[in-house]
């Protein structure tokens, strides 16, 4: 007997605005949008929602309702049904058009899936996600011009267990700040029933292109080669099979404020010491040991829109982000003292970043993009950060609940790690990563080589192993750990009602 397929697809159907709501308009690319012309990887997040409800119940009332608050949002964030259209041959910058008739492709899907599974934090093979996520339609030549579809949505059922909404964004639509304020108008539409309540409410986008330098445009467009657009542009696909494997840390607060009283003491004149700087700092001290390559790339987004005077809006569509680059040899990230070097490097690059005025914020854009997208490829092993911790991912409740998982499912393309804050608590952090099942297994290795003591031989503050998760197997570890002395750190995974738990003594 043929085993049942993993995803059957219920209904393939298309969301549009309501009639006569737009009519045709465009908006235009800026240096920051267009840089993702160079990066064919598009954003792939994933919501689940657990739901005890039937099949009918899902096709009869949840669907309907899903796509008409959709298409009232699109209504007021028509970039979203627009088509990312591109002109090789007439020398016209990107934009992004719409024209009355275009549309969400919206895919309706079941699946057999273990759902209790794929929403937990232990490691779950990476490629069981992708019957999840939606791809966005073909590369189009029209005329003068090629056009590719920016954003699409899948809603899939697990009977009597939950759902899951998976969204594909083309990145040239916008950063996660733009992403956050499309969920934040559907959430409010969904809950209420109509657009009332957010017209009166919320906060509408921002289509005016304030970030006005038509040089640097006019540069990342020769950067992203849209002269040959037409014939060389094919967005990548994620697809099975693969080893990879994709596990949830948390970082308590507890640790993070440890992490933080670490580097404050041994870096006293570190100027920026945050939150987000160690995270990213003990993030790349311990997959630095993974690596053999002689230089690290550690990068991150920095938002410039309250950084550019006069300050941009909070709700200014599209990309508004700089990339902060920072670069290392992997032998300096591996030894005792790797966290705080990376703290070190971090630190100074974001002071740097976050000090700088308009201008010079501007001008590093173009430096930072050669150093990621050079001729030939890159030559050093880069680490990415998706995500932010000041954006609430966790609320996007569509009226049944909010998420009891968000993954950000598109890091599996070039080892980037995902960053948000958690479903627990706000001050706590959810780090995503992608690893083969063997270097998962190095990597929380050397995450528990990380200096846990703070102080001399006569004052000692034990830092908790930073990060906590879920896993299987039940094991004794001892080991040494030392910063002006040796302290012996017991791990015993103890079982708690059939699941495992780190406890520390």
């Amino acid at each position: 007997m043929n085993p049942l397929p993993t995803l059957t697809v219920l209904e393939q159907s298309k969301v549009s605005p309501p009639p006569a709501t737009i009519g045709c308009k465009s908006l235009p690319l800026t240096f920051c949008d267009m840089v993702w012309l160079t990066i064919p990887e598009p954003v792939h997040t994933l919501f689940f929602y657990e739901l005890l409800i039937t099949k009918t119940y899902f096709t009869q009332t949840i669907v309907p309702n899903l796509k008409q608050s959709l298409s009232t949002t699109l209504q007021h964030f028509f970039p979203y049904v627009g088509k990312l259209t591109i002109f090789p041959t007439c020398g016209r910058l990107p934009e992004i058009r719409y024209v009355d008739g275009d549309s969400v492709d919206v895919t309706i899907a079941e699946c057999n899936l273990a759902f209790s599974d794929l929403t937990g934090n232990h490691p779950r093979k990476c490629d069981k996600f992708y019957h999840l996520i939606p791809l966005l339609g073909c590369v189009a030549k029209v005329s003068d011009h090629v056009t590719i579809p920016v954003f699409a949505v899948q809603v899939t059922l697990f009977p009597n267990h939950g759902i899951s909404i998976g969204m594909t964004n083309h990145h040239s639509l916008g950063d996660a700040s733009t992403r956050f304020c499309f969920l934040k108008a559907w959430t409010a539409i969904a809950q209420t029933g109509s657009d009332d309540w957010f017209l009166a409410n919320g906060t509408l986008p921002v289509y005016e292109r304030l970030l006005n330098y038509p040089k640097l445009d006019e540069s990342l467009s020769k950067i992203a080669k849209v002269e040959i657009f037409d014939k060389v542009y094919k967005l990548r696909q994620l697809c099975g099979p693969t080893d990879k494997v994709r596990t949830t840390f948390i970082l308590t607060r507890t640790v993070i404020n440890g992490l933080k009283k670490l580097a404050t003491t041994q870096l006293p004149t570190l100027a920026y010491v945050s939150s987000f700087t160690v995270t990213c700092a003990y993030i790349w001290s311990c997959l630095a040991k993974l690596h053999n390559e002689e230089l690290a790339m550690f990068l991150f987004a920095v938002d410039c829109r309250t950084r550019i005077d006069p300050p941009i809006p909070a709700a200014y569509f599209g990309n508004c982000i700089t990339p902060c680059v920072n670069l290392a040899r992997t032998t300096i990230l591996k030894d005792k003292e790797g966290f705080l070097t990376a703290a070190r490097l971090i630190g100074e690059n974001l002071n740097k970043k976050l000090t700088n005025v308009k201008d010079e914020l501007v001008r590093d854009h173009i430096g930072s993009i050669k150093s990621l997208v050079p001729e030939g490829g890159p030559t050093t092993k880069m680490i990415g950060i998706a995500g932010t911790t000041k954006l609430g991912f966790y609320d996007f409740d569509l009226g049944f609940g909010k998420p009891i998982k968000h993954e950000t499912i598109s890091i599996d393309y070039n080892g980037s790690i995902s960053i948000s804050a958690s479903r627990e608590s706000n001050e706590d952090l959810e780090i995503g990563v992608c690893l083969s099942a063997n270097e998962m297994d190095d990597f929380v290795e050397s995450s528990e080589k990380v200096v846990v003591v703070v102080g001399n031989n006569k004052s000692k503050e034990k830092i908790p192993m930073p990060f906590r998760r879920l896993m299987k197997g039940d094991h004794r570890l001892i080991r040494s750990i030392h910063d002006g002395g040796i302290v012996m750190v017991s791990r015993i995974m103890t079982r708690v009602e059939g699941i495992y738990h780190r406890r520390w003594r």
